[in-house]
């Protein structure tokens, strides 16, 4: 009688492997998976299949935990304008937290690895335009939601091609201050640039 599969097991190998591969990128192989996890490759193909059955589970994983960080970083809040918010989140998106997320789907959608996740190019856009909505509604102008994301979309390429933290950092709070001006907001309210 073989043994059951046992979830809390799985979920604690899930969670190992993703903290590895945001941390390293996705491997090409299980074992470095199985070192970070402190098991075999044996046992993480038992409990979830494949090797390519487990990949799709980190990248869900590490997608999920994104959205939670970030989703919550993207929230309107009454106490400042959203054009604020926006700000504070690139900054977080492009710092020290963010840094893993990028390098790890910038890396499926440039790669081989795409197979994965064949739709992920589209999700990764319509994942964040709900989050954008919502906020952009505060100041109320929710259409510019695909505006935002097609210009963070934009200068994260920019970034990840040139490291130029500065000057993307600076397009976009520039950006930011024609987002002011669409909604009607007093220049006052508009983030402080860097000089």
């Amino acid at each position: 009688m073989g043994r059951r599969p046992q979830p809390q097991i799985k979920d604690r190998l899930l969670e190992a492997c993703a903290d590895h591969a945001l941390a390293h990128g996705l491997p090409d192989r299980l074992e470095p998976l199985a070192t970070a996890t402190g098991t075999s490759a044996r046992m993480l193909i038992y409990h979830f299949g494949t090797r390519d059955d487990l990949l799709r589970a980190v990248l869900g994983r590490a997608r999920q935990r994104q959205l939670d960080t970030f989703g919550d970083v993207l929230r309107a809040r009454p106490d400042e304008p959203y054009t604020v918010t926006l700000d504070r989140a690139w900054t977080s998106i492009t710092g020290p937290d963010g840094q893993p997320y990028l390098r790890m789907f910038g890396q499926l959608r440039e790669s081989a690895e795409q197979q994965l996740w064949p739709n992920f190019r589209r999700t990764a856009t319509t994942d964040w335009l709900g989050p954008l909505e919502d906020g952009l509604l505060s100041i109320g102008r929710p259409d510019l939601a695909t505006l935002v994301l097609a210009v963070i979309r934009g200068l994260l390429m920019d970034l990840d091609a040139t490291g130029d933290t500065a000057r993307t950092g600076q397009a976009f709070r520039d950006f930011l201050g024609t987002v002011d001006h669409l909604s009607g907001a007093s220049r006052s309210t508009a983030p402080c640039s860097q000089e």
